[in-house]
């Protein structure tokens, strides 16, 4: 099994706009979370702070490993925010994996269409895509599990990857966006989060679930610090 990280978007001060792509023993694809919506190029570079480049879309991140949209099987939805959901309607092919507490949530409340007057919904609400709603903590394949943590948003996933050589790795996303939020009790709370309760209550769910199988990794959701220590595709962990 190999982790790639892959990087959609850096904001002015270097922030991340991250996805990863994981590849199984037997060679399934799977995509978590697909970045910045195609075109709006203004907007979007008012949003980051900088212009985002052409090899930060999603397409152009997977070719640079060999990869196709239709090569993914399956698309692990973290959430609908703008930079995590914007290229979903790229991947028909794909089993879109989603918390169903979200994808209700998201259909009623207008965060999760529009950004600054960039449209998101259309992309994750294409007709043409297939969603798998899951309630909870899910194994999707051997290795990898969906760890339900609400709080920046109802319904909020991170992922599991139990690696053979770098051991487990936990993509926090935004349940944990930076390496300075790993203290439940004091960690900040800003706008974007939805739930302070339900976001510290998952924060210490992941702090525990690291301790307790002995996580050496835990990639942070916007951590420009740690992002630039991290090995990015065309490199990956295994």
């Amino acid at each position: 099994m190999k982790l790639y990280l892959l990087q959609y978007g850096r904001g002015s001060l270097g922030v991340p706009m991250p996805g990863y792509l994981i590849q199984t023993d037997d060679g399934v694809n799977v995509l978590v979370d697909t970045g910045l919506p195609v075109g709006h190029d203004a907007a979007i570079a008012a949003f980051l702070g900088v212009p985002r480049g052409e090899e930060n879309l999603v397409v152009n991140r997977l070719a640079s490993i060999g990869l196709v949209p239709q090569d993914i099987r399956y698309l692990i939805c973290t959430h609908f925010d703008i930079d995590h959901a914007g290229c979903h309607d790229a991947f028909p092919d794909a089993e879109l994996v989603v918390q169903r507490s979200h994808y209700e949530v998201a259909r009623e409340n207008p965060r999760f269409s529009t950004l600054l007057d960039i449209p998101v919904r259309e992309h994750w609400d294409h007709p043409d895509l297939h969603y798998r709603l899951i309630e909870g903590d899910t194994e999707l394949l051997p290795g990898i599990e969906l760890i339900e943590t609400s709080g920046h948003a109802i319904g909020h996933q991170s992922v599991l990857v139990r690696l053979p050589n770098t051991g487990p790795v936990l993509l926090a996303i935004d349940a944990i966006k930076k390496a300075d939020q790993l203290d439940p009790e004091t960690r900040s709370f800003d706008a974007f989060d939805m739930d302070e309760a339900a976001l510290r209550a998952s924060t210490r769910k992941l702090v525990e679930l690291a301790e307790r199988e002995g996580i050496g990794l835990i990639v942070f959701g916007h951590d420009a610090q740690q992002w630039r220590t991290l090995k990015q595709a065309p490199e990956y962990y295994d």
